[in-house]
């Protein structure tokens, strides 16, 4: 829009400073797609501050293009006095995203705590994470089972299934189409865990228990050994672990899930690149099956989905 603007101010009056001022927006606009840096968005708004800004004021006093940079100052964040409609499309879209799934999560939560109670803890990075913690020290429940762990763990895999195949059917009614990817991080050691009523959350006690928060924080941004893909990928679950008996246990799950037609048959076990401090990690990774809605029998894969949604 400002550009636009720019160009009918130097068609009409011809003056150099426009065209210098054009060049400079073109050159931004170059850098944004080829050469992003960490101080580049800083930068741009400096400019529109600075050069941008003042020349459309001085444009509106003296009566040039009144309607457009009117609608251009429209679109400007009060607070931050910069053009902000993508970012903010991309910002209301992220909190759209966490809050419909974090509310999801919550519901289909209370069904898991009547299966057999446990520690449930949602928090909000740039998604929605969350940790189970179950055992017999929770509940002081005698009863306990392992069987009770396998069924939260198949209970959590269906679970993220169900949320991927709710957000593709929010997708077109958010602001900006963005993809997502699903990830669970197999821990199969007893840990000793507290609550800390400061920051009112749960924290894992000891050196060696220290060990699964390193692994929590690193993995999601790992990659595939030997490649430059990184473990998470839009239409697929990962499922992290160290433990050849939880790929053997994941494998049952996944099995059942494709018979239920709720996962694909393109399942590949890759290792992880060694992170700081932890090495040795495998995923399983699997396609996601999606359906148009809850009642909907035919299955979609992502590249099927993505296809009809942009029919």
């Amino acid at each position: 829009a400002a550009r636009t603007i720019l160009e009918k101010a130097f068609e009409q009056d011809s003056l150099p400073i426009y065209e210098q001022i054009i060049y400079q927006t073109d050159l931004f606009l170059d850098r944004l797609q080829d050469n992003f840096q960490v101080d580049s968005e800083q930068r741009i708004t400096q400019f529109f501050r600075q050069e941008i800004s003042p020349l459309f004021y001085h444009l509106l006093s003296v009566g040039k293009y009144t309607d457009e940079i009117t609608s251009y100052f429209n679109e400007i964040d009060e607070k931050l006095d910069v053009l902000y409609k993508h970012r903010k499309d991309y910002d209301d879209t992220i909190s759209l995203i966490n809050r419909k799934m974090s509310e999801l999560l919550d519901d289909k939560q209370i069904e898991a705590q009547e299966m057999y109670p446990h520690f449930y803890e949602r928090y909000k990075t740039d998604g929605v994470e969350h940790n189970l913690y179950i055992g017999e020290s929770i509940t002081k429940d005698e009863n306990f089972n392992k069987i009770f762990l396998y069924n939260l763990r198949l209970w959590q895999l269906q679970a993220m299934i169900e949320m991927e195949n709710a957000y593709y059917q929010m997708q077109p009614n958010f602001p900006v189409n963005l993809d997502v990817a699903s990830m669970i991080l197999v821990f199969n050691q007893p840990l000793s865990i507290s609550f800390r009523m400061d920051e009112k959350h749960f924290d894992v006690d000891g050196t060696y228990n220290a060990r699964y928060e390193i692994v929590k924080k690193r993995v999601d941004k790992a990659y595939i050994k030997g490649t430059t893909k990184r473990i998470t990928e839009k239409g697929k679950i990962s499922i992290v672990y160290s433990q050849k008996q939880d790929e053997v246990e994941y494998l049952r799950y996944v099995n059942f899930l494709q018979s239920k037609n709720y996962l694909d048959q393109d399942v590949e076990i890759v290792e992880l690149e060694d992170l700081q401090a932890v090495t040795g990690l495998k995923a399983i990774r699997v396609s996601v099956l999606y359906h148009k809605d809850d009642k909907d029998q035919e299955v979609f894969t992502y590249e099927d989905l993505m296809k009809e949604l942009n029919a």
